[in-house]
Parts: structure tokens; C-alpha cells; sequence
């Protein structure tokens, strides 16, 4: 009798000593993950806003979808333009002045010198544009979620879009009530809300809602 008390002793012992153990260790392991998975997130919706906004200065809008965007960045091409100044007599006002050369127009002249392809500006010697739509996370086969617009500001139409993926998608096999913590957090130096997020649909913004310790880039980390 007194042997399987002491069994059922260090069971308990063993039991309290585990539980213990993961409540410091779970969430230290849980923030590892999280953070080695978020910096994969970020690097890629930075691919997307970049290409974005590549799409936005050849067309003056952003691309409402991945395959848009992608057939754009394969065969677009950046005019390399140069910028100068010139300015020439106002022969009218002269002329109502009584005047030779009293007024001039000042003009700046966009010349186009060359074009360059996005593909090799953006992305050269890769194509890794090519995935940026997807969720870079093991096991996880989901999209990023993105879409595109226009809003109105100050009686001006402006172009908008936004890139997304909730962070259940990206801790999908960590634990739930870690994960709910982490949906809830409001912090400077965390993801805050339940999605990582490039852009805006309510307002003109291209920046995403991370903290600046993760635009370190990644060989640096």
C-alpha cells in the first residue's frame, strides 16, 4: 500500500512538474514560431506592395488580383525619363505689352530616355513574385487575401488597395489560447488585431501594421 502511494505521489509530482514546464516553455516556443513565420508573411506582402506599386505608376490604379499583377511584372516596363527645365518669350502678353522679350514661360519637360523592365528592376534574378500570393507557412495552402479600389479625399479619386492574412491562418497548429491572446494584443512592438495587413481600403496607405523590428531584412536577423 505505502509503494503505490508513492507511485501515485511522483505521478503527481511528474504531472505538476510537466504542466509547470509548459506554461513557461509554451509560450516561449509559441512567440519563436510566431515570429519566424510572421517575418516570412511580411517579406512576401513587401513583394506585393512593391509590385503594387510599380502597377499604380505605369497605370495609375493598383491590380485587383494576383494573376493581373503577375502577367504585368513579367512583361511591363518602367520608362527611365529625364527631367528638365526650359522656358521661351510669352509672344502674346509681349505683344500686349508692347514688348519684345518682357515675359517668358517657364515650362519642365519629361523626356523618355529608355525602359527598363519591372521584372529585372523589381526583382532581379528571381522570381519569386511569382508565389508572393501565397502564405508562406508549412501546411498552409491558403492565399493572402488582397483587393483594390478607389475612395474619395479632399473631391480627389485616389487609388487604394489592401493585402492580408489573419494570423489564425498562420499559427493554424499553435495553441488556441495562445493564439486568442495574440489576436487581442495591442502593443508598439507586436502585429496588433487579429490579421497582418499591407495597405488600406479606408484610407491612402501602403504600409503594413508590423513594427519596425521586423523590416530588419531577414540575413540580418
Amino acid at each position: 500500500m505505502k509503494l503505490v502511494i508513492q507511485l501515485v505521489l511522483w505521478a503527481i509530482i511528474f504531472l505538476l512538474g510537466y504542466l509547470l514546464f509548459n506554461s513557461i516553455y509554451g509560450p516561449i516556443k509559441f512567440n519563436k514560431v510566431k515570429e519566424a513565420r510572421y517575418a516570412d508573411v511580411i517579406e512576401n506582402l513587401r513583394d506585393i506592395r512593391a509590385s503594387q506599386l510599380a502597377y499604380q505608376e505605369v497605370t495609375g490604379k493598383f491590380a485587383n488580383d494576383f494573376p493581373s499583377l503577375v502577367t504585368f511584372i513579367d512583361t511591363a516596363d518602367f520608362a527611365i525619363t529625364q527631367r528638365r527645365d526650359t522656358s521661351y518669350a510669352d509672344v502674346e502678353k509681349n505683344k500686349a505689352f508692347g514688348l519684345t522679350e518682357g515675359y517668358f514661360i517657364n515650362e519642365t519637360l519629361i523626356d523618355t530616355l529608355d525602359f527598363k523592365s519591372i521584372k529585372d528592376s523589381l526583382f532581379p534574378g528571381s522570381d519569386r513574385y511569382k508565389t508572393m500570393m501565397n502564405v508562406p507557412v508549412k501546411g498552409v495552402t491558403d492565399q493572402f487575401k488582397m483587393q483594390s479600389g478607389t475612395i474619395e479625399k479632399n473631391e480627389l479619386t485616389l487609388a487604394v488597395f489592401e493585402a492580408k492574412v489573419a494570423k489564425a491562418v498562420i499559427l493554424f497548429d499553435r495553441d488556441p489560447d495562445l493564439l486568442s491572446q495574440e489576436n487581442e494584443v495591442v502593443s508598439v512592438d507586436q502585429v496588433n488585431g487579429s490579421h497582418i495587413t499591407i495597405g488600406s481600403m479606408t484610407e491612402v496607405n501602403t504600409n503594413g501594421n508590423w513594427p519596425k523590428n521586423y523590416d530588419t531584412p531577414k540575413d540580418n536577423q
